[in-house]
């Protein structure tokens, strides 16, 4: 294998790395997210239920998610509906695989990280179609959130009736925008880290400059401006 080979692979195994490693913080923070949102979206009020027994239902449904020796969905405090279930079983099918290659490219990341780093600019491209994709779900997190779960999910299954489904009154719109922002935080973080230090502190300094130029031109304006009222001001 030639070291162009050997870059673009190691190339790739980082940028899905930083994907997977991004969504298993986001996972694992959810649960700090969840215990934040029961009390400020009033949950308890919303099922009459306590703060720890949501909570323990949330552990409850995230072990199911994350474990793979736990394939049966079952709440303490919430039916759910064989359609549920189903969905939640296509979830943690995506949760696995996730942590699959989260393992496996770490190792190849591990392995070849002294390869030179050839391809770097790759991750600010992801980094400025990640900032396109953020932009997307704050414009209208809704269409965005239905079209997310209508490219993972070839069913409708995720489309829960409170009804047969009640686990959906302690899952808010608040609370998936918190864990997509959080995601999307990190993993721009760490793709324009990766682009390239220099390039990344490049474009830092060039905003600063250009903002910074703006606002010396900005105020020498107005000192010109001010100049022929101070000259008035003197003759009278």
């Amino acid at each position: 294998m030639s070291n162009a080979q050997k870059d673009l692979f190691y190339t790739i195994a980082l940028a899905f790395f930083i994907l997977t490693a991004t969504i298993t913080i986001t996972i694992f923070a959810s649960y700090l997210l969840f215990a934040f949102d029961i009390k400020h979206y009033y949950l308890e009020q919303a099922v009459s239920l306590k703060y720890s027994t949501i909570m323990k239902n949330y552990a409850q449904m995230m072990d199911y998610l994350i474990n793979p020796f736990n394939w049966h969905f079952q709440l303490s405090d919430f039916a759910s509906s064989a359609s549920g279930r189903l969905h939640f079983e296509d979830c943690k099918k995506l949760f696995l695989l996730n942590f699959g290659v989260f393992i496996g490219t770490g190792l190849i990341v591990a392995k070849f990280r002294r390869v030179r780093a050839r391809y770097n600019r790759i991750f600010l491209w992801i980094g400025i179609f990640g900032i396109v994709l953020a932009i997307l779900m704050l414009l209208n997190f809704d269409e965005f959130f239905v079209i997310f779960h209508e490219v993972l999910f070839r069913n409708s299954d995720w489309l829960f009736d409170p009804n047969k489904d009640p686990v959906i009154n302690i899952l808010p719109e608040e609370f998936f925008t918190q864990c997509f922002v959080l995601f999307f935080i990190l993993f721009e973080g760490l793709n324009f880290w990766k682009a390239n230090k220099k390039t990344f502190r490049k474009l830092i300094l060039n905003a600063f400059f250009r903002l910074f130029l703006r606002a010396v031109i900005k105020i020498g304006i107005n000192d010109t401006r001010t100049i022929p009222i101070m000259i008035n001001e003197k003759c009278s």
